[in-house]
């Protein structure tokens, strides 16, 4: 039986394990922290329950793929809501909209907004419909390690209808006029790494998942779905080790022979990594051993960092939904911030969850369980000065526009942004969602899946193919447990 090594135990990493162990290899994953999750991971605090990271269940089809894919199902592991509204968006001073999970609602919605919108919303999401059965049930699973993958006349007449090579920026308003319509159909681009105007116009695929698909939520948490990948990975045979900090990965004849942790040795045939792929290359392999140099990562376009504040707050707060996205401000100032000239923004956009909405297992019987969320450019200062002039920023106007007092029922109170992502997932420049999906960053134009130097060294996550974000990652492990598998018989 050929040996595996997956380093990482987040979603990509769970992913390619559980794929590699059901094709009969024997797989070990090494997680640097104390349980598996990575970004998707959990803590507990004064009978407060909080997940770190994701906090959108979106694309609820991948995930039954997935769990399909080794003879189970989602509703094995954990219970989906279907939030309704799916979220709240809030333009400014009593105005909040809500977003409706019937599509004759939202387009009802629309139409009140922009006559004629609804009209426009079906020629839209039939588009967008196209692109994500092509963009999400083939390109993705694609290991995008030649452009031979590509040559297929079916996916060439498909690209001409993906919109590859014009701007979502663009293509929103060829359909819609009205400004907050066409903030709604561009919010789900801000997490992917640019401006509407440099995005392709192919990530309408994710209005198609926003609108259609709708948003949902794991009756105990985001890390429930971890909890399920992990008792089925183990199911399968695969062995987790925690607190298994990787330091070296000793090199011979081209070919990784042994990995050094903190706590011993490890021997394999092939080594996936599912950490961070610039750590593992300019801190775990030897420099000549390296894909790429240092000016090529420092030519990456990165998405968005995060400050991140965990609250636990000792009564309810009225009026608020489990999600709601606050865009009282002016989108383009804090977006060029993020993207065109990275500094710390004066007015940030920001996004507040509040799970103890729909799930009372995450916070005290009184209590609120609270997640706020900025985002930011990567590689910025990051101190405790800073962050609570964000705190402090954001709850003047958080109180404000809800007409409530919050910051005195806070009880529970974390912080987490740059030099937090670095401590604990090792990731380039203190990023959150890994790199940004521009058009000179899509398919093989990402670090390959494969090292260029090392036989048997594979990458999954999301700083290769084929992106950020949850489903991506999930989609990832099992692309690379397919090519690994492959080349090993």
């Amino acid at each position: 039986m050929k040996k595996v090594i997956v380093i990482g135990a987040g979603f990509s990493g769970i992913s390619a394990a559980t794929a590699l162990a059901t094709q009969g290899y024997e797989v070990k994953v090494l997680e640097k922290n104390e349980i598996a999750g990575g970004r998707a991971r959990v803590f507990e605090a004064q009978g407060f329950k909080f997940d770190m990271g994701p906090s959108w269940y979106w694309m609820p089809d991948v995930f039954d793929r997935y769990f399909e894919a080794f003879g189970a199902k989602t509703s094995d592991f954990y219970d989906l809501i279907r939030l309704d509204p799916s979220y709240t968006v809030c333009f400014g001073e009593n105005d909040f909209v809500d977003i409706p999970a019937k599509m004759t609602d939202f387009k009802a919605l629309v139409e009140k907004l922009e006559p004629g919108s609804a009209a426009q919303l079906d020629k839209f999401l039939a588009q967008a419909e196209y692109k994500y059965q092509v963009g999400i049930n083939d390109l993705v699973y694609k290991p995008s390690r030649s452009l031979l993958e590509f040559v297929d006349l079916r996916l060439l007449l498909a690209l001409f209808r993906m919109d590859v090579f014009s701007s979502i920026h663009s293509h929103i308003r060829k359909f819609f006029k009205h400004p907050k319509i066409i903030q709604l159909m561009e919010f789900p681009i801000l997490f992917l790494g640019a401006l509407p105007k440099n995005t392709p116009a192919l990530y309408s695929l994710m209005n198609y998942a926003d609108i259609s698909l709708g948003t949902w939520y794991p009756q105990g948490g985001m890390h429930k779905i971890i909890e399920g990948m992990v008792k089925l990975a183990e199911s399968k045979g695969v062995q987790f080790l925690y607190n298994q900090e990787v330091s070296q990965i000793l090199i011979e004849n081209k070919t990784a022979k042994k990995i050094i942790t903190s706590q011993g040795e490890f021997t394999a045939d092939a080594i996936v990594a599912s950490a961070d792929y610039n750590h593992v290359e300019t801190r775990l392999l030897p420099p000549n051993y390296r894909s790429y140099s240092d000016s090529y990562w420092d030519k990456r376009v990165m998405a968005p960092s995060s400050l991140i504040f965990y609250l636990g707050l000792n009564k309810k707060i009225e009026g608020l939904r489990h999600h709601t996205l606050f865009f009282d401000v002016p989108f383009m100032p804090h977006a060029q911030e993020i993207y065109e000239n990275p500094a710390w923004p004066r007015e940030p956009l920001f996004y507040l969850s509040v799970p103890s909405k729909t799930d009372p297992s995450v916070a005290p019987p009184e209590g609120e369980n609270m997640f706020i969320l900025i985002p930011v450019a990567p590689d910025l200062p990051d101190n405790e000065e800073i962050r609570e002039k964000y705190y402090h920023q954001v709850m003047d106007r958080l109180e404000s526009l809800i007409g409530q007092k919050v910051r005195e029922a806070v009880v529970y109170k974390r912080s987490y942004a740059h030099r937090d992502f670095q401590a604990d997932y090792h990731a380039f420049k203190g990023n959150a969602y890994g790199l940004a999906n521009t058009l000179l960053q899509t398919a093989i134009l990402k670090p390959s899946l494969k090292s260029k130097k090392v036989k048997n060294l594979y990458y999954t996550g999301q700083l290769t193919v084929p992106g950020p974000g949850v489903p991506p990652s999930l989609i990832s492990g099992q692309v690379v447990a397919r090519e690994v598998a492959k080349e090993l018989k």
